[in-house]
């Protein structure tokens, strides 16, 4: 109870701190004007904000304009913020930010022609409150889109359409700022300086000219004469982002020069301590908050194509790398399992050496076309013996070795044809690799929808260098749901022996906690993976027992993640049991978990198995492959079956049990395996087993999992459970893993 109060304090607190400094900005904006024009930017906050909001907003402009004796001035303003309050309590206080920007440009609109008409002035005001509400309601909107992006805790997307609303915002703003009264120093220079600085700082020089102009754009709304003041400021951001990547002290030091140089060669003199004093400030308060900035909020195209080429060659490359040694590593482990030897084909035909080898050979051949077409009658029969040998030799007096002769030839026909269908498998088994490459290159060449994150894959390299480790590549990036993850690239040489001290490095550096993946090695590099802690957790339980009679288990098992926020669960049942059954499961598990670590997909990681289970040995080997994919970010489960048992999946308080007739890997040329996507949140359990689970478990099993959420009871009660459930005298392994999503 005493955490629920403290809670409720705070959010007590927020809501006073938000209404405080919504109530100070109708003060402050009430006295703003634009383009000899009053500003509408108290207006539009007015509109944006809550009801709580909008009142806050109307008792600051009308704190103002009683202290300010200039009520007259602002009656527009005031009737249109009391018309927004109205319209808020009649929409019962949506927030739906085209709701808002709507109504308040009628508010805007009806309060000018409500005064317009009583001063007499409607004919010629009209068209002037027509634009006015119109850019005040847009105002508003975007406001109120910037608002709903922060309260659900979005980034800031600054690319395309949205770009639009956050440029709107900062140039309406910025320009009601510039127009403040005050001795030397002018707030909206002071904040565009500041802003310019740090966009040319993290961005370049396109952040650096783009919130540049904008400055410069808001200070003419705002006058001329401001205006003209820092007109220059565009091309002091260009010089600022232009140069190498810095610290922060450098970066605002260059700022505040080159703005002084830049206001020394124009000859704009006259308010030279005006300007380079505004500047300074903006620089300062660049240093003041730049320890604390985070591009984690903020989403530019930039980030999505800088560096993407560069990830995609890199994850080709060390993807190409790990294909060519599994491939390496297959073959010799082909050549270990080979036995036979390989069979000499006879191209030549071995009854005419015998008849070359004997002395009545002349004799025969003055014979003619008698022992001639006895020899050709032999030379097509497909069996021969002593009693169906041709008639026509029948005084021949190497008969036996004729007979032998024949056979040795019957012999290596048969092996040829046999090799030749050995050649159709292969071509149909190079036609399957074909079409895993065309899978591999269309997967790599898709551009992932991350955002690379500059600054922090810099501070990244910095940091590991100044201890002595070396990568050769380095890259953070942000997912889809913000969290952070990085990737780093050592040649094999050089690749570091503790993972666990790179984590505890990269954490330190960032103020952080990040978790670090298993090291997967390519041949010739190795790569680290670092992430945030995502959303959610896996929480497994298994029970298994061996087939009576059995040393050794032939199911395999293994959780893992492939360290970007996906887990993976695998189950694979090797044929029969014993030994050679889990050399087969734990080769086809081991196989997956290195491909899909590498960064294959799973559909292209299953087709390779199947190619190397088809062709590591002479032997009819193969195994089934059962996989959970879960997306730890949003509970995403997807279902990989290969010759598989069912999957039983509980969904709140529905049971549905996921099957398909597909067939083992390593069993035809070709994989066929089945991939579907299952709705799955927190708390749902999924069940998987191997075939020594019997079919007429399966309603046991969806009675077990409605009544009970004891995940390590129900999967101990389904093991020992299936010999009962099995009408079959033979037992098999018995594996069963049950899974459920839990909050991190």
């Amino acid at each position: 109870m005493k955490n629920k109060g403290g809670i409720r304090n705070n959010k007590g607190a927020a809501k006073v701190l938000l209404f405080t400094a919504e109530l100070a900005a109708g003060f402050v904006f009430s006295g703003t004007h634009m383009s000899g024009a009053s500003a509408f930017a108290d207006i539009s906050i007015a509109g944006a904000a809550g009801l709580a909001g909008s009142a806050a907003v109307l008792l600051g402009s009308l704190l103002y304009s009683f202290i300010s004796g200039s009520v007259g001035r602002n009656i527009v303003k005031l009737a249109a913020m009391v018309l927004i309050l109205i319209a808020k309590l009649l929409m019962d206080n949506k927030r739906d930010p085209r709701s808002n920007g709507i109504f308040t440009a009628i508010c805007v609109l009806l309060a000018g022609t409500a005064v317009s008409a009583v001063i007499g002035e409607l004919f010629y005001k009209l068209i002037f409150y027509i634009f006015y509400s119109s850019l005040a309601g847009f105002t508003a909107y975007s406001l109120s889109r910037i608002a709903e992006d922060v309260k659900k805790g979005r980034s800031a997307d600054l690319t395309a359409g949205s770009g639009c609303f956050y440029a709107v915002v900062f140039t309406i703003y910025e320009a009601s700022l510039c127009s403040v009264d005050m001795p030397l120093l002018n707030i909206g220079i002071i904040t565009g300086a500041a802003v310019t600085v740090t966009a040319a700082h993290f961005y370049g020089y396109i952040g650096g000219v783009i919130c540049g102009s904008l400055t410069v754009c808001a200070s003419f709304l705002a006058s001329a004469e401001t205006g003209m003041t820092v007109v220059l400021l565009p091309a002091v951001g260009l010089f600022t982002g232009y140069l190498p990547r810095r610290r922060a002290s450098v970066s605002a030091g260059i700022f505040c020069a080159a703005g002084f140089m830049l206001m020394v060669l124009t000859g704009m003199t006259e308010n030279g301590i005006d300007i380079m004093l505004n500047y300074i400030l903006g620089a300062g308060i660049f240093l003041a908050v730049s320890p604390y900035f985070s591009d984690k909020r903020i989403r530019t195209q930039a980030q999505y194509i800088a560096e993407m080429p560069m990830i995609l060659e890199k994850r080709s490359s060390f993807m190409s790398d790990s294909i060519g040694s599994i491939r390496r590593e297959t073959a010799q482990l082909a050549a270990v399992l080979a036995k036979q030897k390989k069979a000499e084909i006879q191209t030549v035909n071995e009854l005419v050496k015998v008849c070359d080898k004997c002395y009545r050979r002349h004799l025969c051949r003055r014979q003619g076309s008698t022992s001639q077409k006895g020899l050709e009658r032999l030379n097509v029969m497909m069996e021969i013996s002593q009693e169906n040998f041709p008639q026509e030799l029948d005084t021949c007096i190497r008969r036996n070795e004729l007979i032998r002769a024949r056979n040795k030839m019957i012999h290596s026909d048969t092996l040829a044809k046999l090799m030749e269908m050995r050649t159709a498998d292969c071509r149909g088994l190079l036609g399957e690799q074909m079409r895993m490459t065309e899978d591999i290159i269309r997967t790599m060449g898709s551009v992932p929808k991350l955002r690379r994150s500059e600054p922090i894959s810099r501070r990244m390299r910095e940091k590991l260098e100044k201890f002595g480790f070396v990568p050769s590549y380095v890259t953070a990036y942000y997912n889809n749901s913000g969290r952070l993850l990085a990737e780093m690239y050592f040649s094999a040489e050089n690749a570091p022996n503790s993972v666990t001290r790179i984590c505890d490095l990269i954490s330190d550096e960032l103020r952080t906690a990040f978790s670090i993946s298993e090291p997967v090695n390519s041949g010739k590099e190795v790569r680290l993976r670092l992430f945030e802690k995502p959303a959610y957790s896996l929480e497994v339980c298994t029970a298994s027992r061996r087939a009576e009679g059995s040393e050794e288990s032939g199911d395999t098992f293994t959780v893992f993640s492939d360290g970007t926020g996906t887990g993976y669960v695998l189950l694979s049942d090797g044929m029969g049991s014993g030994r050679d059954a889990a050399f087969e499961s734990g080769l086809t598990a081991e196989l997956f978990k290195r491909l899909t670590t590498c960064g294959a997909d799973c559909m292209t990681a299953v087709k390779m198995i199947n190619s190397i289970m088809l062709t590591k040995s002479t032997e009819e080997n193969f195994a089934t492959l059962d996989v959970l994919r879960i997306d730890l970010d949003t509970c995403g489960l997807t279902v990989i079956k290969s010759g598989a048992a069912p999957t039983v999946i509980r969904h709140g308080r529905e049971v549905t049990k996921v099957s398909a007739r597909t067939f083992p890997v390593g069993m035809y040329e070709r994989s066929e395996a089945y991939v579907t996507d299952c709705e799955f949140s927190e708390g749902d359990i999924a069940i998987m087993f191997s075939d020594g689970v019997s079919e007429n478990e399966y309603l046991f099993i969806k009675e077990l999992l409605l009544r009970s959420d004891d995940l390590k009871n129900i999967v101990d009660e389904i093991c020992s459970k299936a010999p009962k459930f099995s009408h079959s005298d033979r037992t098999d392994d018995v594996t069963v893993i049950g899974v459920r999503v839990v909050s991190a």
